[in-house]
């Protein structure tokens, strides 16, 4: 007789050794975190780590954060369906994390910020402060904790062939731990080592796949489903198509000054750096890292293409490469790569939310006066009842039959950046915009782009055959940011600057108080600007049919 094994649901055989596996990385993760937690035990600062990780650290955390399950899971799935054109979403974030080290940072660390609503209430004043207090937290809720929760739930019991809700008890259990014990700190460190594991795991996933092919012309010679055969791996499609190169020029920076630059869940890792240095040399790591994805998790889709065609459900396209290309322990190794995902993701989440709920509700309107340690208390309590509230959406979602989160969080976000991004880069880099402005910017502007989303999604507006009759939703999301740009523009010249504003210094002037990085942190985005160019060209003009 064999070794027992576990015929999954998702199809994936569990032998012994795969179990093994997983439970190692389970011990690996929660004795690091537990570790962490002990060093900092005495710390009061849950929330920014006082202030002491280094430029390692803040880049694989970010990294990490950015990949969940549901990124995982689509970006393999849109490389068997869509080819490389998904790429875009990676391979343009280095210039929005450029703007985030060299732009924005240094007025987040000049003004001492811990949390993104604060740096709304030094600009403009107590209305947008607390208007995006309780936008903040709407998006970590819905985007951050409780969908990845339900997406990483959903493929945890696919692979362990458990219910649902034990599998999201247990991802939240676990993600809570740690986060309340050590906060940002052992959050980090725990995501670094999630970020090479994931690296690691995804590396021999692509590598294994890649050696099935015979040749480099059979990687060529790939052909997607929904896509002309000469697109399959161009990054730039024309127009008429499904993903025109336009519409990621105007609508991905929309996105990605909301969610790159004035997102807490993102920022917040910049924030926890030692100093303006160490946090501008981990967005400029984080950045190289922002390379490895499409290899990582959008070519094996691609790969799979060719070695697994007939493929119904592009969802389930990484969960059949797992089981027809790994063998024994690697299986496990890539169970723990999804968990690693969701985890990563979550604990970000969570400790978000508490940052914000704590600081900028508790800190502002419950007890003004509480001491470090009482507030430290109440963080620790604020992440426990978000791990409860993410597993009440994640129990709410599985009740929605057909919920598409692939899709669903997609459009969320790109309706929920224009406002945001608008006030964000008008507040800085416009001295003339007021309060008045920012706050009905903000009021109305949110209003607009998120019932235009909803119509969106739920395809309200749809033709007689069924059609959405709305543009591809980067471009609507560009619309949407021009209007409400305009919209703040307007407003404050029509207003006066009230006496709750507080005008920002310039950028000169933020880097004479603080130099930063300088010349070699130039030297460095300079080198990657080539790469990526490089990368472009090789991929519109070298690979693929001619």
């Amino acid at each position: 007789m064999g070794n027992p094994a576990w015929i999954l649901a998702a199809g994936v055989v569990m032998h012994p050794l795969d179990m093994w596996v997983f439970g190692g990385y389970l011990a690996a993760l929660l004795a690091i975190g537990g570790f962490v937690s002990y060093r900092r035990r005495r710390s009061e600062d849950l929330f920014l780590g006082d202030r002491s990780m280094g430029w390692g650290n803040v880049g694989l955390s970010i990294f990490g954060t950015n990949i969940g399950p549901t990124f995982l899971i689509a970006t393999c799935g849109a490389g068997y369906t869509t080819g490389m054109v998904t790429a875009n979403y990676e391979w343009m974030a280095w210039v929005f994390l450029f703007l985030l080290g060299t732009v924005f940072l240094p007025f987040y660390l000049h003004t001492k910020i811990s949390t993104m609503p604060e740096f709304l209430k030094k600009r403009f004043g107590p209305g947008c402060y607390t208007f995006m207090t309780f936008y903040s937290l709407l998006g970590i809720a819905v985007l951050w904790i409780g969908g990845t929760l339900f997406a990483g739930g959903a493929l945890l019991s696919q692979f362990l062939g458990w219910d649902l809700m034990p599998c999201v008890w247990l991802l939240a259990a676990v993600s809570a731990s740690f986060t309340i014990a050590g906060g940002l700190a052992a959050v980090m460190v725990t995501d670094s080592f999630q970020s090479i594991l994931m690296i690691v795991g995804a590396a021999l996933l692509t590598v294994i796949a890649a050696g099935r092919l015979e040749s480099f012309s059979a990687l060529e010679q790939i052909r997607c489903s929904s896509v002309p055969a000469e697109l399959t791996w161009k990054l730039l499609h024309p127009a008429g198509a499904d993903n025109p190169w336009y519409a990621f020029v105007l609508g991905y920076p929309v996105l990605s000054l909301w969610f790159w630059c004035s997102d807490q869940t993102i920022v917040q890792r910049a924030l926890g750096a030692r100093d303006l240095k160490q946090s501008q040399a981990g967005t400029l790591f984080a950045a190289f890292l922002k390379i490895l994805p499409p290899f990582l998790f959008l070519l094996p889709g691609i790969l799979a293409a060719q070695l697994l065609p007939g493929i119904r459900d592009d969802k389930q396209v990484f969960l059949r490469m797992v089981s027809t290309f790994l063998p024994s322990g690697l299986v496990g190794l890539m169970i723990s790569v999804l968990v690693a995902a969701v985890i990563s993701t979550l604990d970000s989440g969570l400790n978000s939310f508490s940052t914000i709920f704590t600081l900028d509700i508790y800190k502002r309107w419950i007890a003004p006066t509480a001491s470090e340690h009482r507030t430290k208390q109440v963080g620790r309590v604020t992440t426990f009842a978000a791990a409860l509230l993410a597993v009440g959406i994640a129990w709410f979602l599985s009740r929605v039959e057909g919920t598409n989160l692939f899709n669903l969080f997609q459009g969320i976000i790109g309706y929920m950046a224009p406002p945001v991004a608008a006030v964000f880069v008008l507040g800085i880099f416009w001295r003339r915009s007021t309060a008045k402005a920012a706050l009905l910017t903000l009021i109305v502007g949110s209003a607009v782009s998120l019932t235009i989303g909803v119509c969106d999604i739920t395809s309200v507006f749809a033709n007689e055959k069924g059609e959405d009759i709305f543009p591809h939703f980067l471009l609507l999301s560009f619309y949407l940011f021009v209007g409400i740009g305009l919209f703040m523009v307007l407003v404050s010249l029509l207003t006066w600057h009230s006496a709750s504003e507080t005008p920002l210094p310039t950028l000169r002037q933020t880097y004479r108080d603080n130099p930063g990085l300088g010349l070699p942190g130039f030297l460095g985005w300079g080198f990657l600007a080539a790469v990526m160019a490089g990368l472009y060209l090789f991929f519109q003009f070298g690979m693929g049919a001619q």
